[in-house]
């Protein structure tokens, strides 16, 4: 294993994960309203389909990436429409329904709600090819399947570290919050969700 690929993708996974976007207010909100596992949760879905699109770019794999670009409009409307459902959902939800005890059946949905949102944003392939080629690790993992491997493996990583920073800072002001204020938390977070999906449907227009 050659260590300089893993810290590479390390920071790479990182830095893709760190700009707060809808799937960030979606975690927060998540942490905040029904506990830190879930926002961790929702943290995971999102690294791993960081880690299935770093993968694709990272061993070359053109025949997929080129499928994603040129069915992007398809994916945005997809990603577009399925933020703003949950957009509204979150903005008219009640602080007394998020307070019950998380089941492992939210949980779950947690995981694979934001690993879907996040597999709908074929840019994410885009941004991962472009940095890969600009910092040249791309020429260390064609062909090479170890070191394509070990830096998915810090990408993966990467990305997992950020939503446990985030997820724990921000669970640390989960006891603080008051019903009321937990309801301006949904309606907050609803609207920013809502206003990233209408921005996505609006693109396909451009």
């Amino acid at each position: 294993m050659d260590l300089s690929f893993l810290l590479r993708g390390l920071a790479i996974g990182f830095s893709i994960a760190a700009p707060v976007g809808p799937i960030g207010a979606l975690c927060i909100r998540r942490t905040l309203t029904q506990g830190r596992a879930s926002g961790i949760l929702s943290g995971l879905g999102a690294a791993s389909a960081d880690a299935i699109y770093s993968c694709i770019a990272a061993l070359g794999i053109t025949l997929i990436s080129n499928f994603l670009i040129t069915q992007q409009s398809w994916l945005r409307l997809i990603g577009g429409v399925s933020l703003c459902y949950l957009g509204i959902k979150t903005f008219l939800s009640k602080p007394s329904e998020d307070a019950t005890s998380v089941q492992s059946t939210r949980l779950a949905g947690a995981y694979v709600s934001t690993f879907l949102l996040t597999l709908t944003n074929p840019v994410t392939i885009l941004s991962f090819a472009a940095v890969f080629a600009g910092l040249g690790v791309t020429e260390g993992t064609n062909g090479n399947y170890n070191n394509a491997a070990t830096l998915v493996l810090g990408v993966f990583i990467g990305s997992v570290l950020w939503w446990l920073i985030l997820t724990g800072f921000v669970g640390l002001f989960h006891s603080k919050f008051s019903s009321n204020q937990l309801k301006w938390v949904n309606k907050i977070s609803g609207t920013i969700i809502t206003l990233f999906g209408l921005i996505a449907l609006i693109s396909l227009t451009t």
